[in-house]
């Protein structure tokens, strides 16, 4: 069954929420809602072809929707915390190529099967911060469904993810302090090294 052993990657550290509020937008483009479900829809269109596109050719369709829909420059810097100010201009715009990689290898290799699965939207709501987080269920056929908060701040004139946790689990918290320590112990060239073996895992597998 596809996802009943995927390891739930989410992205991205975990933040504080209060108020409710619905249909929060940007200036002019999407609402976060939309945002969200655009993306949702693309992961699902790709989870139905699958295995005919190969790892290779889920990588390719979904790069695009990831990156329109995610602000992976802020969440390279979440994940090393202060260690970025330490970079290099070099360094950082290396880190966020690579981290974007690493994020559209995971859902490849995560998202590569269907079996029926759908998203639907449960609630949304405004952060104590100017952000807003989107709440919605991967229900999954014979299996149990997967609670996903994904967590939005603006960019411009549209909303971006910076984290997504699945049935309460945020991956990059772990991640930040595992990424953290490797720059402080091993320096920058490690981590990147680090990073590439799991996008060459992720790969294979």
């Amino acid at each position: 069954m596809v996802l009943k052993n995927m390891k739930l990657a989410a992205f991205f550290i975990l933040c504080l929420f209060a108020t409710v509020h619905t249909s929060a937008q940007a200036e002019s483009g999407a609402t976060a809602k939309q945002v969200v479900e655009k993306f949702q829809s693309e992961l699902i269109a790709v989870m139905k072809n699958g295995k005919q596109l190969g790892y290779a050719g889920r990588y390719d369709k979904l790069y695009e929707p990831i990156s329109n829909s995610h602000d992976l420059t802020k969440i390279a810097r979440i994940v090393v915390g202060k260690e970025w100010e330490k970079l290099s201009e070099a360094q950082q715009q290396k880190l966020v190529d690579v981290f974007n990689r690493l994020s559209v290898s995971s859902y490849a290799h995560n998202f590569k099967d269907y079996s029926g699965e759908k998203f639907v939207f449960d609630s949304e709501e405004e952060t104590t911060r100017g952000g807003v987080v989107v709440h919605s269920t991967l229900v999954i056929p014979d299996d149990k469904p997967v609670k996903f908060d994904y967590m939005l701040k603006e960019k411009g004139d549209s909303w971006r993810i910076i984290n997504i946790i699945a049935n309460g689990v945020s991956d990059l918290a772990l991640k930040r302090s595992e990424y953290t320590s490797i720059l402080q112990r091993e320096g920058f060239d490690a981590l990147i090294a680090k990073i590439n073996e799991k996008i060459d895992n992720y790969s294979k597998q």
